[in-house]
């Protein structure tokens, strides 16, 4: 052989060798840390509810999770950086199971997304853990248990949705973070009062639950990006303070199906409140015209509370509210003209009170008024109205 052909064997031989190895490197680039967790989540879920077609089917750990291109397996639900894991995104099919405390290995991890499926059992005080988490979506699964204090921990969490679940106990202290700007604990079982949470809250959601006592200023008043409060469908008590209303990026507002007896309301030198809603509660007193002063406040429901007194002017005087419910109230008097005049845009209910002469043929007159009999009883025997 001569030393050329010597030669060129010998650099054949070295490619051949840096192909192989870096075909090594390319299938084995997820951390084993990763693969482990990977492997415990899997395992964690009933195999008779991981189908053929979905992503949970696709993770066969013959091949490297993170390795690129995915052919056959690793199809989906997951997304890395490097070699590590970022996003676990599951499917939908209905996986039933657990949640593996070996999430708490992916400590790069920035989004978990495991809603819409049957997942049960508490959440692993591990998760909590994850320092880079940003989106956590556990919704519409059958989670229990409680949330523990160590939620706090989450420092990088932006978007915190465990709503519909049957998790129970308090609701967690979330005042410590910085980041947090959606909080959805809607459809659970918590009880207690309202805490203090997190100060930059653009949307905060604890409907459906067992929650009591009132609203407190310890709890909202620094909430100064506050703009979608949902806390309907609980036990709140007590009056709806007027300077709740005054939030200053406040713009919807849902309190209804609550045990409310009183609200005030403070007229404001400006605000973005759009909608408000605290019907069925247990309200008393007269109707407020102070609603009419929020300059962009165009649906307001009042409905089926205990109000009493005619309906002020000043709500056919407003330009932009266009749905107004006061009906299953005590109201009485001649419901404003202008209402009637062909000329009005608002929609809404006036009716189960004890006005007079609403005109039925007017879709804001339905359904009809209270007997006669029932607004005296209501107004205590005195004939103060005209029935």
């Amino acid at each position: 052989m001569t030393p050329i052909t010597t030669t060129v064997a010998a650099a054949t031989v070295t490619t051949l060798f840096l192909l192989l190895t870096t075909t090594v490197t390319a299938t084995t680039t997820t951390l084993s840390t990763d693969i482990s967790a990977l492997k415990a989540i899997k395992s964690s879920i009933n195999p008779t509810t991981i189908p053929s077609y979905s992503c949970l089917a696709s993770w066969n750990f013959t091949s490297d999770p993170c390795s690129n291109p995915h052919i056959t397996h690793f199809l989906c639900g997951l997304s890395c950086s490097n070699n590590r894991v970022t996003q676990l995104t599951f499917d939908r099919p209905g996986y039933s199971g657990t949640l593996s405390p070996l999430v708490s290995q992916l400590t790069q991890l920035i989004t978990l997304d495991l809603s819409d499926n049957k997942l049960s059992g508490p959440i692993p005080t591990s998760l909590f853990s994850l320092p880079n988490l940003i989106t956590l979506d556990l919704r519409n699964n059958l989670f229990s248990g409680t949330i523990p204090p160590v939620i706090s921990n989450l420092k990088s969490i932006e978007t915190l949705d465990i709503s519909h679940n049957s998790i129970s106990g308090s609701l967690p202290d979330t005042s410590n973070s910085l980041t947090l700007t959606r909080l959805d604990l809607s459809f659970n079982k918590f009880t207690g009062p309202i805490p203090k949470v997190a100060k930059n809250l653009m949307e905060l959601a604890f409907k459906s639950n067992f929650l009591s006592g009132g609203v407190l200023k310890t709890s909202f008043s620094e909430l100064t990006r506050l703009e979608v409060v949902e806390v309907s469908d609980n036990s709140l008590t007590g009056t709806i303070p007027g300077w709740f209303f005054l939030l200053p990026a406040l713009q919807q507002v849902n309190l209804a199906n609550n045990g409310f007896t009183g609200i005030e309301i403070l007229k404001p030198i400006e605000s973005d409140l759009v909608a408000v809603d605290v019907g069925y509660n247990k309200l008393v007193g007269y109707l407020s015209g102070n609603f009419t002063a929020y300059p962009m406040l165009s649906s307001l429901s009042l409905r089926y509370n205990k109000l009493q007194g005619p309906i002020p002017e000043e709500y056919t005087r407003t330009t932009t509210l266009r749905r107004l419910f006061l009906d299953g109230n005590y109201l009485n008097g001649m419901p404003p003209k202008e209402f009637f005049s062909g000329k009005s845009s608002v929609t809404g209910s006036l009716g189960d009170n004890c006005l007079k002469s609403c005109p039925t043929s007017s879709q804001l007159c339905l359904k009809s008024q209270k007997s006669s009999s029932i607004c005296r009883q209501a107004y205590g025997g005195k004939v103060r109205q005209k029935l």
